[in-house]
C-alpha cells in the first residue's frame, strides 16, 4: 500500500489517500465497505475506486490543505479537545494572519521543519495561508504542495507565539530567512492538525 501523507501520531486525517494492488474480485466501489468491517471504529474509507496504472498518490498529488485548531478560551471545552489544541491567553488572530502571510510562496522552510536525513531539500509552496477566528475557536488554513515534517505544527506553534503576544509579527520573515529552527517556536500539539484534503488532476 502507498499512502498520499505519512502523520505524526495524535495527528488526524480527513481526506487521506491510498493505492494498492489486488486480484480480488469485488468491484472497486464496494472495496471500501468490505475493509470497513476490519477496522478499528475510528478510521474508516470513504470512498474506493479503480484507478489509473501510473496514479501515485504521493507523487501526482497538486495540494494538500490542513487546518490547525486552537480552542482559545479561559476554560477547555472538552467537546472540541480532539480536534483542537487549548491556549488559556488571548489570541490575536488578526495579527497570526498578517504575519503568515510572508510565508506564502516558494521558499526554504529549513526553519519550520525538524530535521530530518531524508529531506535534503527544505524548499515547499504554500499557495495560501490563512489564520481566522469563529467564536472562541482560532484556525489555521494552509494550503500547499507539499509539506516537511511538522511543518505546519511548527508554523502553528510560531503564529500562537505572535498572536500571544511573545514574538512580534515581523520576527516571523526574519525566522523564515534565517534558515534556522532554532529561532522558531515550539512545535504546536498534534490533536488540533487535521489533513482536510488533497487535490489531484481532473
Amino acid at each position: 500500500m502507498t499512502g498520499a501523507s505519512r502523520t505524526d501520531a495524535g495527528v488526524h486525517a480527513l481526506g487521506n489517500v491510498a493505492l494498492f494492488r489486488t486480484h480480488a474480485r469485488i468491484p472497486a466501489e464496494k472495496i471500501a465497505f468490505a475493509v470497513n468491517t476490519y477496522l478499528p471504529p475510528d478510521i474508516r474509507v470513504q470512498e474506493s475506486r479503480e484507478a489509473a496504472p501510473d496514479f501515485h498518490p504521493r507523487f501526482g498529488a497538486l495540494s494538500k490543505t490542513y487546518r490547525y485548531q486552537i480552542w482559545n478560551r479561559p476554560i477547555p471545552n472538552p467537546l472540541v479537545s480532539r480536534y483542537s489544541t487549548f491556549y488559556y491567553y488571548p489570541l490575536d488572530a488578526e495579527k497570526m494572519d498578517r504575519a503568515a502571510q510572508c510565508l506564502a510562496g516558494r521558499h526554504d522552510f529549513s526553519s519550520f521543519c525538524t530535521a530530518r536525513a531524508d529531506r535534503p531539500n527544505h524548499v515547499r509552496t504554500i499557495r495560501s495561508i490563512r489564520v481566522v477566528r469563529e467564536g472562541d475557536m482560532v484556525t489555521l488554513w494552509v494550503s500547499g504542495d507539499g509539506f516537511l515534517y511538522n511543518m505546519v505544527r511548527i508554523i502553528a506553534g510560531t503564529l500562537i507565539a505572535v498572536g500571544g503576544g511573545q514574538m512580534e509579527e515581523s520576527a516571523v520573515k526574519e525566522i523564515l530567512e534565517a534558515r534556522d529552527r532554532g529561532l522558531a517556536g515550539d512545535t504546536a500539539r498534534p490533536e488540533g492538525l487535521t489533513l482536510m484534503e488533497i487535490r489531484y488532476p481532473e
